[in-house]
């Protein structure tokens, strides 16, 4: 198969670029290489250079490719506001520009990098009625230390579980936004052409060649850059946030295997199905570099959610998809991995 990966010099491009030829497939690498994302030029990777918005370019990289993994996005929380509008133009922009030429050359397949950030708070369960979704976070409690989200009816504790696909999406910052726009802009694009998409929901992923020294950069790669200039994580909240990390090379396993799709629109979590808390992971980095312990700021996101844990039965039992790294091997091999 030739496959052609938009952000394919990106931190899990390359991941997937490597999975994906070694499997035999011949890969074009099409990436920006836009400086807040690449600290600098990726070594012995071909990179076609242009900007997935570019449809001259997208017309002349297709042709003869038969499928696309869309892997291209401006990603992260964001710093404020006036990063709005490049999120969308890069994202929901650049995935329609991608989905109009695909139609013209005729590539009827995609696996599109969407992200658990979809779904907005994760799954909660109510003591006395059941599942219930929580509303936005409020900047009083925030601002009180009162993180955990409370049943909208009665106002009790809840208790959060892993989330499914079926679960209903809602966004609640910018970027979510933009990759909800995304999926369904390639669901429109799958049902008018015959096309075949599958939007694999990554959640936190790590892994050898993090991103460093970037606002956009994932809670994992944020805390190795302080380590690295010699200070401790400072862990947002009280730390008890609850999250689904995935090493890098099990994402690329994944996509790999997302390529024998056969259904018009599929999602797929992909997360490793162990629960940690943002703390956990910020002293298991911490231990690593035999550094002092994190420090817990209490200080908050406005676009951040408490708990968004992944069940990830649908890509385990669809794709035939095992993660085989927890969480302190992984970050062993972060540490002894050079990219």
């Amino acid at each position: 198969m030739r496959i052609l990966v938009t952000g394919g010099a990106g931190f899990i491009g390359r991941h997937v670029h490597r999975q994906v030829v070694a499997e035999g497939h011949q890969v074009d690498v099409l990436d920006s290489l836009r400086a807040d994302v690449h600290r600098e030029p990726p070594r012995g990777l071909d990179v076609i250079q242009a900007d997935v918005r570019d449809a001259e370019a997208l017309d002349r990289a297709l042709p003869g490719v038969d499928a696309v993994i869309h892997l291209a996005a401006k990603v992260g929380l964001g710093v404020d506001v006036d990063d709005l509008d490049d999120y969308v133009s890069t994202n929901s922009l650049g995935t329609a520009v991608l989905l109009r030429a695909m139609a013209r050359s005729g590539v009827r397949r995609l696996v599109f990098a969407s992200s658990m950030v979809v779904y907005g708070e994760g799954h909660y369960d109510c003591d006395r009625h059941g599942p219930v979704a929580p509303g936005p976070r409020r900047i009083e409690d925030l601002e009180r230390g009162r993180f955990e989200p409370l049943c909208p009816v009665c106002g009790e504790p809840l208790t959060p579980g892993l989330i499914d696909e079926d679960a209903r999406l809602d966004p609640r910052n910018t970027y979510a936004a933009t990759k909800v726009n995304g999926e369904h802009l390639a669901a429109s694009w799958a049902r008018e052409t015959g096309g075949v998409v599958a939007a694999m929901r990554f959640h936190n992923v790590y892994g050898p060649g993090m991103p460093r020294d970037t606002p956009y950069a994932g809670v994992a790669a944020i805390f190795r850059s302080a380590l690295d200039r010699g200070e401790p994580p400072r862990v947002f909240e009280d730390g008890r946030q609850r999250r689904d990390f995935v090493h890098v090379r099990d994402v690329a396993a994944a996509v790999s295997l997302a390529l024998g799709n056969e259904q018009p629109f599929a999602a797929y979590n992909v997360g490793s199905g162990t629960v940690h808390t943002i703390g956990d992971l910020a002293a298991e980095l911490a231990r690593a570099y035999n550094a002092a312990p994190p420090v817990i700021t209490g200080q908050y996101r406005l676009g951040d959610v408490r708990h968004i844990t992944a069940s990830s039965t649908r890509a385990r039992t669809t794709l035939h998809w095992t993660p085989t790294y927890d969480l302190r091997t992984g970050i062993k091999d972060v540490l002894t991995t050079n990219s």
